[in-house]
């Protein structure tokens, strides 16, 4: 290689490494521009949007900030957690819902969580002398047990367990379950009873429960008269029906009075309940307010008295009256009447109920408390009259009722 090539090479490198420098020295234009982008999170500025999009660019961090974790409402955060469960295979456990239906000879096997643990099932189950139903209590819970299921099984079960510390046990309010179980049974499609007909008292004022119940919920249920031959209307506010516990009257009146029965339809089948004998009674709002009174608070001895008790009440409710005197401490035998009548007062029709206690010839006996206890079918009231009995030389001074 001449002179010449070699100085030109040189010349080359020497070039190569300059720009290289140069290179290195000057940073990057796209980076120094990358750089003045990025602002600082505490420095943003506002966006420069008007109108619609100004409200949705200043709503966005709103959003990030109302996100919380949804909570349960009131009504479910204080709810007792049920201790009734359904045992539906070796080793397998199921929460039992408020209804359940099962078929008419499936086993039942519910168990309760906790100690001192006791249950309530159908009336039916409790005379049973079968042996179909089994309860065993264990140390941490305790097992029901249902075999050969008959419709006659349908109705509540539920439970309820002790919170016990040593040798004391108190109830535990929050610890209890309770659960509707159906037995189908197609060929009785109302819990059977014994009882072809069945008295039920109308009361005033009261709810009245005719307790049809069906033995499976997807039943159709409706109400009879007997005679004349018609159906009672159920539009839910007179009368409603609950396929748990049957028809409720909830404004018994006399037109309801007679014989009525439940008829159930499913699947081409019909069948109709026991019947129910209606009677109505004219039921007090409450118990009897008696007042009590005296011919004469003091009297001499031989001389004659009575204590009169009255009730004013609401028609054709019935009042008993009995009394309590000092003669019955020798078998002085009383001379009472009783009589009932109408009566206005204060505007308004009353029934005026009165028993007069008669005491002829007074002696030191007859000296004393007379009370009067007015009953009718909302409870007893008591009121008492003191009537003194003065020597026959002696006239009475001041004699006054009572």
């Amino acid at each position: 290689m001449n002179s010449k090539a070699l100085a030109a090479l040189g010349c080359s490198l020497l070039l190569l490494i300059l720009a290289e420098c140069q290179e290195k020295e000057q940073p990057p234009k796209a980076t120094e521009k990358k750089i003045t982008k990025e602002p600082k999170p505490n420095k943003l500025k506002p966006p420069k949007a008007t109108g619609q999009k100004l409200q949705q660019a200043a709503a966005k961090p709103r959003k990030a900030k109302v996100r919380v974790k949804p909570t349960a409402p009131p009504s479910q955060v204080h709810q007792p957690a049920s201790i009734l469960t359904r045992v539906v295979a070796r080793g397998r456990f199921q929460k039992v819902p408020d209804s359940l239906t099962l078929r008419a000879g499936d086993t039942l096997e519910l168990r309760c969580r906790g100690q001192a643990v006791r249950w309530r099932f159908p009336a039916y189950l409790e005379d049973e002398d079968e042996g179909r139903l089994r309860i065993k209590h264990f140390e941490r819970h305790s097992q029901l047990l249902v075999v050969n299921s008959m419709a006659a099984d349908t109705g509540e079960y539920s439970c309820w367990s002790f919170q016990c510390r040593d040798s004391e046990c108190q109830d535990g309010e929050d610890r209890t379950g309770k659960a509707f179980i159906f037995f189908t049974d197609p060929q009785e499609l109302f819990v059977p009873t014994e009882d072809y007909y069945e008295v039920v008292q109308l009361r005033t004022n009261h709810p009245t429960l005719l307790p049809c119940q069906v033995t499976s919920p997807l039943a159709k249920v409706t109400l009879h008269r007997e005679f004349p031959p018609e159906e009672v209307a159920v539009d839910g506010i007179d009368i409603s029906y609950d396929m748990k516990r049957g028809f409720v009257i909830h404004r018994p009146r006399p037109s309801y009075a007679g014989s009525l029965f439940c008829m159930a339809s499913l699947d081409g089948m019909r069948q109709i309940s026991t019947k129910y004998m209606l009677i109505y009674i004219n039921y007090p709002s409450s118990a009897p307010k008696p007042m009590v009174s005296t011919s004469a608070s003091m009297v001499r001895t031989g001389e004659n008295f009575n204590v009169t008790c009255t009730v004013f009440g609401e028609p054709e409710v019935a009042v008993d009256f009995t009394w309590e005197y000092p003669g019955q401490q020798i078998g002085r035998p009383p001379y009472i009447r009783e009589r009932t009548d109408l009566a206005r007062r204060g505007g308004q029709v009353q029934q005026e109920s009165e028993s007069i206690l008669y005491v002829d010839e007074a002696r030191a006996i007859d000296e004393g408390l007379y009370t009067c206890s007015a009953t009718n079918l909302q409870g007893t009231t008591t009121v008492s009259t003191r009537v003194r009995v003065l020597p026959a030389t002696l006239s009475p001074k001041g004699a006054q009722s009572g």
